[in-house]
Parts: C-alpha cells; sequence; structure tokens
C-alpha cells in the first residue's frame, strides 16, 4: 500500500514538530563572526594586496603558477612525465 501525506507548515514549525532544536541564534553567532573577520581582513580582498604579493617574490610565482597549471594540465590530460605510451 502507498500512502502520501502532504504537510504545509513554516521551518520553524516542521522543526518544533520534529523535536529538532531552534539554531538560530547559533547561526546569528556565527554570521556576525564571519561577518566580523571580514571587515578585519577587507584589506587582504583587494587587488592591490595580491599584487604587491605577487611581485614579492619576483620571478618565482610566476615559475610556481607556470609549474602548478603545466602538472594540472597533465593531470587532466594523463600525461605523467617519464611514462612512455
Amino acid at each position: 500500500m502507498k500512502m502520501n501525506v502532504t504537510v504545509e507548515c513554516t521551518p520553524e514549525e516542521a522543526r518544533a514538530f520534529l523535536g529538532l532544536p531552534d539554531i538560530t541564534p547559533v547561526n546569528e553567532m556565527l554570521v556576525s563572526s564571519v561577518k566580523q573577520r571580514i571587515e578585519q581582513n577587507i584589506e587582504m580582498v583587494s587587488p592591490e594586496f595580491y599584487l604587491k604579493q605577487w611581485y614579492s617574490m619576483g620571478g618565482q610565482a610566476t615559475d610556481s603558477f607556470m609549474q602548478m597549471m603545466t602538472a594540472g594540465a597533465r593531470a587532466a590530460t594523463g600525461d605523467v612525465p617519464g611514462k612512455k605510451s
């Protein structure tokens, strides 16, 4: 036997009916904490910050980036250095 039951209720009502806790205060605290951290570190989001970091490393950053991209491309194509087809 197959039976379908449709219940219309709000999420709050569903949580209360199922006996689940109301975690709204915890969620608000976490969101507030994340907002505070973003505001404290907003200068790290600016492009200028990343450019300064990039240029401070000199050519090493470019070389590291190219090596990472080459390794990713090889992994995606299945091409392994030293492996003969």
